[in-house]
This record gives C-alpha cells, structure tokens and sequence, in this order.
C-alpha cells in the first residue's frame, strides 16, 4: 500500500485538499483511504445515538447498508489501524511527527516550512517554490507524484536498516537514495502475510519465529534441507 500525508497549520487548508487529492488519485485507477489525525479529538453532538454510545462503551461499532465505522476511546497509534485498510493508497490529513510516509506541505514561506520536515516532501501546495521543493496548485499534478513517490514504512524503529529510525529511511527514500526494499522489517528472508497484508518483523522476531519454526519441523519425519513454505487459511 502507498502514502502521502497532507501537512499544514490549521486553517491552511488540509482538510480541502486531502479531499481533492484522493478524488483525483481516484481519477488514476487508484482506491483511496481517507485518515484524518487530530490533537483535539473529533467533534461528535451529543444528542446523536452514536455519542451515547461512545459515552457508555469501552468500544463502539456500527455499520449499515450505507457503511461501518469502529470507534474506541482515546488515541490509536495509525500501525493499529493499517490492518483495517484494504484500499491501494492512504491520504492522511494531518501528522507533522510521523516519519513514516512522505508529505504534501502547506507552507508560503521557508520559516512555515522548516517546522513541517521538509525533508520528507515531495511537494509544496502553494504558490511558492521552497528551496528544490516545487510549488504547484494543480492537485491533479500532486496526484501523480503521489502515485509515483507513495510509501508506507512499518513504523518499526527497529534500526535494520542502517538508519535510527523508520523517518531516516523515509528521509533517503524521498531523496532517492533508498527504496523501500531496503526496510528489513518488509523484506527479511521471513515474510509473513496476514489478510493479503505484509505484516512487518524486525530481525530479532524474524529469528526467534524462523528458528521456532524450523526445530519444531525438524522432529517431523520428510524433513530435509531446502526452503520452507507454509500456507495457513
């Protein structure tokens, strides 16, 4: 799955553009995932049958011939809610700290800029080139070098890689100094996935599992040298 993260202050203009983004990336042949990040909660009126439930429940769901929703208290981390996601390219409104993904910055001068990681930018939206970013208003154009420069790290920190974290390979990866091949925690000699959806290892699992794996095998008569492939269901 790609990703690109729209990335601005409030009142810039995120939320419109995240919502033109996906419909163009949808113009592309692409499914879309809207997320939205947010540090003061999701407004909700507290009449609505949803709120009441909210107030009264560890955990609330809901769906219908229109749609489903799961809502629980309290911030999720976004690697908790991935697993939900079965769409080909996720639009995130908001998420200034995560290094995970690269970004779209809504910035009109260098100093706004500076504070929202340009290093993880493929673009600005505005009107104002910053540095070797280019500046563009044309949201069918950001679609493309979303389509084209899209990815989505585990989050794992795991240090694999060579770099201290996941936002130092995302970094390179933006710079076009490394793909996403050269996370180790998606591309170990163990590669496990669960609903079509790689789940991601850091090398010190990845050992633990495949040295489980191949003792208990071996005390099972046909077992021999070579790759082992299994299929669970």
């Amino acid at each position: 799955m790609q990703a690109i993260a729209v990335v601005g202050y409030k009142k810039s203009g995120k939320t419109t553009l995240a919502l033109e983004l996906a419909e163009a990336l949808k113009k592309l042949g692409l499914s879309v995932t809207l997320v939205k990040h947010s540090h003061h909660g999701f407004d909700e009126k507290a009449e609505t049958d949803t709120a009441r439930f909210r107030a009264s429940a560890d955990m609330v769901m809901g769906f219908s011939p229109g749609g489903s929703f799961v809502s629980w208290p309290g911030e999720r981390a976004l690697a908790d809610l991935i697993p939900l996601v079965n769409t080909d390219f996720l639009v995130l409104e908001g998420g200034k700290t995560l290094g995970v993904m690269p970004r779209i910055i809504i910035a009109e001068d260098e100093a706004t800029a500076a504070d929202l990681d340009p290093e993880l930018a493929l673009a600005v939206y505005g009107d104002h080139a910053l540095g070797e970013l280019m500046a563009t208003r044309d949201v069918a154009g950001l679609a493309r070098i979303a389509k084209s420069g899209g990815f989505l790290l585990p989050g794992l920190d795991c240090g694999a890689c060579g770099r201290q974290d996941c936002r130092g390979l995302a970094v390179d990866i933006v710079a076009g100094e490394a793909t996403v091949e050269d996370c180790k925690a998606l591309s170990g000699s163990l590669r496990i996935n669960v609903g079509g959806k790689p789940l991601p290892l850091n090398p010190f699992v990845e050992r633990i599992l495949k040295s489980g794996i191949k003792g208990m095998l071996s005390e099972l008569k046909g077992f021999g040298p070579g790759a082992v492939d299994i299929h669970l269901e």
